[in-house]
């Protein structure tokens, strides 16, 4: 949980209340008035139908919907109607059910569950998403990419549905540039396919695996260009990111960056792979206008203590 979207979610969240002055635990061991469960986990359910029979109001984020499980790991696509079932079980332990993105809500909608779900951006700290010339320098250097490099890069999990196989392809079809995909997967829960893409001996395409924030903070302003080829999202924490770091940015053109985004206004969107290429060598040969600033004011409506406050009054609602 911790290197996905859904642990850097629960990180948002406590800056969040911070900003907000909410005191929280993250414990159920001390004394509290609303719980706020993130995970589908068993345990997530127990505590969830614990929280209810003592009274306590539940509010439960959906980070996850039938659609973004499949395409994520082996023996996904298979089980996604299973998964589709358990967390549809889970969210209706909730009194109010949270989720990023309108386009989410319309997903959790089609099943038709009681509680209310209100849409509420994951947030972004737009303070924390700066580095030093020194720092990029340095991060660059340590993975062997030259000041005269063209360094492109994606952060995600090594699955299917991020288009990690995507990434590996234009590696393969633009050699003069360097291609770096940040995270990591265990190699037991990935289909042959992604261990055969992960493995791709290019000169020019790196896997380093798992970054910490820290480094996450300095990879996106030291790239030229940060592509984001998901298949399927309910908002995209690393979108938010790499858009509050100014970084160049590529999406594909899925329903969940609608209408928020606007192509070739706020970011560049692909439909296809050709898409994708075309696009990338427009922006690094610079024959394309950078979207950065109004990237970086399209976020900002996503700030941290804006959501804070948000959460504030849906806690207030359930109480």
């Amino acid at each position: 949980i911790n290197q996905s979207g859904v642990g850097r979610a629960i990180e948002h969240q406590q800056m969040a209340l911070k900003s907000a002055g909410i005191p929280y635990t993250l414990t159920d061991e001390k004394t509290h008035d609303v719980i706020h469960i993130n995970t589908v986990f068993p345990s997530s359910y127990i505590r969830a139908k614990r929280a209810k029979k003592n009274g306590i109001p539940v509010v439960y984020h959906a980070h996850s919907t039938e659609n973004d499980f499949k395409n994520s790991f082996f023996f996904a696509n298979a089980l996604a109607p299973l998964a589709g079932w358990w967390f549809k079980k889970c969210y209706e332990t909730a009194d109010l059910i949270l989720t990023p993105s309108e386009y989410s809500k319309m997903l959790l909608e089609e099943w038709q569950m009681k509680p209310p779900i209100k849409v509420i951006s994951n947030g972004i700290d737009l303070s924390y998403w700066q580095s030093t010339l020194d720092e990029q320098k340095i991060f660059r250097e340590k993975l062997g990419i030259q000041a005269e490099d063209k360094l492109i890069i994606s952060v995600g999990l090594q699955i299917k549905r991020k288009g990690i196989l995507d990434f590996v392809e234009m590696a393969k079809r633009m050699p003069e540039y360097q291609f770096i995909w940040f995270g990591y997967t265990d190699p037991k829960l990935l289909s042959r396919e992604i261990k055969e893409a992960i493995q791709s001996d290019l000169p020019n395409l790196q896997f380093p695996g798992y970054i910490d924030r820290n480094e996450v903070r300095i990879a996106y302003q030291a790239c030229d260009l940060y592509l984001f080829l998901t298949h399927e999202e309910t908002e995209g924490i690393v979108l938010l990111e790499a858009l509050a770091s100014k970084a160049n940015t590529i999406v594909r053109d899925i329903p969940v960056f609608n209408p928020d985004y606007i192509d070739r206004k706020d970011v560049y969107k692909a439909n296809s792979l050709d898409d994708f290429i075309h696009l990338t060598r427009g922006i690094l040969d610079e024959k394309l206008p950078s979207l950065v600033d109004t990237g970086y004011q399209k976020v900002s409506e996503k700030r941290i203590d804006k959501i804070g406050q948000q959460l504030k009054e849906h806690y207030q609602s359930v109480l």
